[in-house]
């Protein structure tokens, strides 16, 4: 099996460096998180909601782009990606880029990559402590608001000045 894998590895990447043993791994530890996941509601009793609000939709989306954002680019959480990144400067406003280096960088310097493990997060805990859930929800949902309204500020003040 492990040469098969190989095989394919190897006609896969062609002259390129794609860390699919690492990709397979986070699938598999994605997969795992949410079996346990499953697992720890059937356990409480908790069942998958028939449909899911409005509004707990636009708490999730907003807390999903944040929480991503903030753990993909933000210089403060830059101690968690170090040792899967490396810095190559400044992003957006009060971003980072960096190289990944690896499967688990890939996932960590990506908020694209990173969305679908915070969502899936969200949504898991909206099944577990749905009022905690919310809570988390509406401060980063507040955070993301708050952003997009200094991006705007800055943006007027800088055109009042020119």
């Amino acid at each position: 099996m492990t040469e098969i894998l190989e095989k394919t590895e190897r006609a896969y990447e062609g002259e390129h460096d794609r860390p699919l043993r690492g990709y397979l791994g986070l699938l598999s530890a994605y997969g795992g998180t949410v079996a346990m996941a499953a697992a720890a509601a059937l356990l409480a009793g908790r069942r998958a909601p028939d449909h899911v609000g409005v509004m707990d939709l636009l708490l999730m989306a907003a807390c999903t782009h944040k929480v991503s954002r903030r753990l993909a680019k933000d210089p403060v959480t830059s101690p968690l990606r170090a040792p899967f990144t490396e810095y190559e400067g400044q992003g957006g406003p009060s971003e980072l880029q960096e190289k990944p280096k690896g499967a688990i960088g890939e996932l960590l310097a990506c908020p694209f990559c990173l969305a679908q493990w915070v969502a899936t997060g969200y949504a898991a805990g909206l099944m577990l402590a749905p009022k905690a859930t919310r809570l988390v929800g509406a401060t980063m949902t507040a955070v993301a608001i708050s952003d997009w309204l200094q991006l705007g500020y800055a943006k007027l003040m800088k055109s009042a000045g020119e």
